[in-house]
């Protein structure tokens, strides 16, 4: 049986990579201080660490902070995007999906490139060339990746093939079966190379989630890592035989972190697909669910360490990797930590792999579903868990009704939870973390040279019972239109109102008039915004509950995500970006198994069951420091506010509460951190203790971001998104700002 463990290089491998790292050395002159005195990546900085050298702000004067200018977005569709500044100059998204250039100290708008519907959700890529003549900005749009030009906003047209490089090729699989691809995250710049994961979706046949590496300049293809390894590759045996034909996702769909000094590009790679049933992909489905560490400039695995066997849970490994120096047994050690979905902390050095903790592999229960096989043993880190790992009826959130109360008692009669009980069609199983539980991405920081690492957390269970999957009806009758309606009113109804007029979530009155049938399906079944995926629902479904909505399914799009554009007003240099291939975005998803393929007869699956995010009792979402020193929790408070239960009380923090939330490590000792309810703190790195807070008028679900002009420090939040339905809505109170990026520093003394 194969039992995957780290894995260290052979010592003749450890002499090319000793002359790799000096050679990369010599190379990359950036130091650490350097790296973090600018925020050019979505991170901050390559290592993806959210720290800062911020010497203006300290714990003495940061109680001074205000809001000193803001700039509008012109909606709420923009509400991930972290901005980046370069010198003086900030880009951010905003009104028509447009990218825009403004002055950091003032708002005022230098360029406008409007028009780009489909762009990267949560932020884009900053590259100059030494001498500083060639500045680009690097983003995916539609399946491509396009260049702007930094300083006038103008397409590159010489990137690529016409100006575009189509994400669709090179994946093992026909281009126009795959509909989504394109990463949620902007992926990382190393050196003259974009390091780019993918969002290829949670579905069976999905597309493989192969980590890719493009030349900034010319858009060549310059490496592929194989995470679903081809025959001959390293850990094709822990699949079946020609599973990378069929099995999708073991993507990274959250941040890259790279150490410039040496090389190396550390990849937290997610789930394979299907994610709740896995009697396709039988083994231990390396590299699924693994940090694997990787020669930035070659895509050659260096090590790697598998967190979940054969996962069955949905633990993708989500958050950066932080890299961080730790004092080890007296000596300085340069380490590379991972905090997980489930609620460990895993630290190996940063070189060779080796744990710097005790790892031990566990046996945890057999599933029961046909044709399964779950992994016997799990790896368990010695280091304290930071997160609950069962319901119990002890441990049921204390502000139930007693009528909610009464049924959740009857539901844990019949139901199992705990650590890794296997997904099952025989009963529910409640998970503890679930999908969106413990550290997810933008969730953890550093303080790189003191072996700090902080962690945003929150407590919430995923409830779920496996169902088979039914083949498609050719006919839509009575009892399909019924069943479309209990769809609605059971998965859509508490978000979009029992008219479809919005609420938490924005209205559906007539949407199929204003958008394509693929851009729908990737919506429902992949999830957008706090939206869950729905994949459980079958294609016909489907185009009813479109038809439903006032779409037509035959309706054909060749740019998804297309919107009635509005118009733009100020220093519009550009629309549009790079018109791609007519036929880019055709195509139907793979739907079968390829021919002469074995597979089980029967799929099954579930939905996220997400449900209750305060299933259990407070508090539901805390941040804290983990001291990878000694390998203990330094500190934790809870953070975020409102919730249906507890409105307004700081001590429960919120349901829901970190999730799509940031982080801000100053050197100066202070963290700056968002959390639910529009709340901002800067909190005592020492002993978490809030030393400023404030209330935003708009909620935010975007990585926030720091920057230093003419010696002073700015902090700056993506405040676009709307409050939850469980939340007071800020934005109504007088005075309230506009929805748009704000931003925060100290006010000159008059």
């Amino acid at each position: 049986m194969f039992k995957p463990r780290f894995f260290f290089i052979s010592p003749s491998k450890l002499i090319c990579l000793a002359i790799l790292i000096l050679t990369i050395g010599c190379q990359q002159k950036e130091t650490n201080a350097t790296r973090h005195t600018t925020w050019s990546h979505y991170g901050g900085s390559p290592d993806q660490s959210k720290f800062f050298e911020s010497p203006s702000i300290t714990k003495s004067n940061v109680a001074q902070m205000e809001l000193l200018w803001s700039y509008p977005s012109g909606d709420d569709r923009f509400y991930f995007f972290s901005p980046i500044i370069v010198d003086s100059t900030m880009y951010v998204l905003g009104k028509n999906s447009s990218l825009i250039a403004i002055h950091a100290k003032t708002g005022e708008e230098l360029w406008i490139h409007t028009d780009l519907p489909g762009i990267t959700r949560r932020g884009i890529n900053y590259w100059e060339s030494e001498d500083k003549k060639d500045k680009r900005l690097l983003f995916t749009l539609n399946n491509s990746i396009q260049a702007i030009n930094a300083d006038t906003g103008k397409s590159i047209l010489d990137f690529g093939t016409e100006g575009y490089v189509d994400l669709r090729e090179g994946l093992d699989r026909d281009p126009t079966s795959i509909t989504r691809i394109q990463p949620m995250m902007p992926g990382v710049i190393y050196d003259d190379l974009l390091i780019l994961g993918s969002a290829p979706g949670e579905g069976y046949f999905s597309p493989p989630g192969h980590i890719r590496a493009y030349n900034v300049v010319t858009g060549k293809l310059e490496w592929t890592f194989h995470t679903i390894p081809h025959p001959g590759e390293y850990g094709y045996d822990t699949w079946p035989k020609d599973a990378y034909k069929y099995v999708g996702g073991a993507n990274v769909w959250s941040e890259i972190s790279v150490d410039p000094e040496r090389g190396i590009a550390y990849l937290p790679i997610g789930s394979p697909t299907y994610d709740y049933y896995g009697a396709d992909r039988l083994g231990s489905n390396l590299f699924a669910n693994s940090l694997v560490a990787v020669d930035a400039r070659t895509g050659e695995r260096i090590w790697h360490y598998q967190t979940v066997h054969h996962d069955l849970w949905d633990y993708d490994l989500s958050p950066a990797p932080q890299l961080l120096t730790v004092d080890k047994d007296g000596k300085k050690v340069d380490a590379v930590a991972i905090a997980t979905k489930h609620g460990f902390v895993f630290v190996f050095d940063r070189e060779t792999g080796e744990p710097l903790f005790p790892i031990e592999e566990k046996p945890f229960p057999k599933s029961e579903m046909p044709g399964e096989e779950s992994w016997p043993t799990q790896p368990i880190s010695s280091l304290p868990s930071f997160t609950r790992h069962e319901v119990t009826k002890e441990n049921l959130n204390p502000y139930f009704s007693d009528s909610l109360r009464q049924d959740w008692l009857q539901r844990l009669d019949s139901a199992k939870s705990g650590l890794y009980v296997p997904p099952s069609d025989k009963y529910e199983t409640i998970m503890m973390p679930g999908a969106l539980g413990g550290a997810n991405y933008g969730n953890t920081a550093a303080d790189p040279l003191n072996g700090i690492m902080y962690i945003q957390t929150q407590e919430y269970a995923s409830t779920y019972r496996l169902n088979k999957v039914e083949p498609p009806k050719n006919e839509l009758t009575d009892n399909d239109v019924d069943r479309v309606k209990n769809l609605y009113n059971s998965s859509c109804i508490a978000c979009h109102g029992p008219n479809m007029e919005g609420g938490a979530g924005p209205s559906l009155k007539n949407i199929g008039h204003h958008m394509f049938y693929s851009e729908f399906r990737n919506t429902v079944i992949n999830g957008k915004g706090v939206m869950p995926g729905l994949v459980h629902v079958d294609e016909e479904s489907l185009k009813a509950l479109f038809k439903f909505l006032g779409g037509d399914p035959e309706r054909r799009s060749f740019r998804f995500g297309n919107q009635q554009a509005e118009p733009v007003y100020g220093p519009v240099v550009a629309s549009g970006g790079v018109t791609t291939s007519p036929d880019a975005q055709r195509g139907a998803p793979m739907q079968d198994y390829p021919e002469g393929v074995d597979h089980p007869e029967d799929r099954y699956t579930t939905d996220y069951g997400l449900d209750w995010p305060g299933l259990i009792d407070p508090p539901w979402s805390s941040i804290l420091a983990y001291d990878l020193n000694n390998g203990t929790i330094k500190w934790r408070r809870p953070i975020g506010v409102d919730s249906l239960y507890v409105q307004g009380d700081e001590s429960k923090g919120a349901p829901n509460g970190t999730q799509r939330k940031g982080m801000v490590i100053t050197s100066t000792g202070i963290v700056f951190t968002t959390a639910k309810g529009g709340r901002i703190y800067a909190l005592d790195a020492d002993d978490g203790s809030v030393l400023w807070e404030t209330t935003l008028s708009n909620e935010t679900n975007a990585q926030p971001s720091m920057f230093t002009l003419d010696g002073k420090q700015y902090l700056v939040i993506n405040a676009t998104s709307n409050f939850r339905s469980d939340s007071y809505d800020h934005s109504k109170k007088p005075g309230a700002i506009a929805k748009g990026y704000v931003v925060y520093g100290i006010p000159d003394k008059k």
